[in-house]
């Protein structure tokens, strides 16, 4: 698996590239996903994912986490066209340090395992998961529930 990780020079103390790397490895495995994929994670400040979400989802206002799939893909289906690299270009995942720490803060929880439940959120987003439906939500929750469980078993 090919997994990149950016992070914003403000936050590069809070958060290590080896830990994201591992957790979306873990995501990434939980969900069956072919090790010939790749998959970015950018963590950056409220104003440049504010100007994501106005730009890409007509939202104006800061948001957690964006997801951008590559591929229209249905989760477990194959891609109709392959990369020429061969590789599953699965997206990128972006989070908000800022509004993770709030949410930490409120949820009275460590940042780092609300960066962990964005990054679960985020990644079954770019699998083909959501949240628009009362269906697609139960399941969508169910999953980030077990994955979270068992990354947190795993001690990462």
């Amino acid at each position: 698996m090919e997994i990149n990780v950016l992070i914003d020079e403000a936050y590069k103390k809070q958060l290590k590239p080896a830990w994201l790397k591992g957790a979306i490895r873990q995501i990434l495995e939980e969900e069956q996903v072919s090790a010939n994929s790749e998959v970015g994670l950018v963590i950056i400040g409220d104003e440049k994912i504010h100007e994501l979400n106005k730009q890409y989802l007509e939202e104006d206002r800061p948001t957690d986490v964006l997801s951008f799939p590559m591929s229209e893909q249905i989760r477990n289906q194959p891609v109709f066209v392959s990369a020429p690299d061969g590789k599953m270009h699965l997206g990128e995942v972006i989070i908000s340090y800022p509004q993770a720490s709030q949410q930490a803060e409120e949820h009275s929880h460590p940042v780092k395992r609300e960066v962990l439940l964005l990054l679960i959120h985020g990644v079954l987003h770019l699998l083909g998961y959501d949240h628009d439906i009362p269906e697609r939500e139960s399941l969508m929750c169910s999953r980030e529930a077990a994955i979270l469980r068992i990354i947190e078993e795993h001690g990462l």
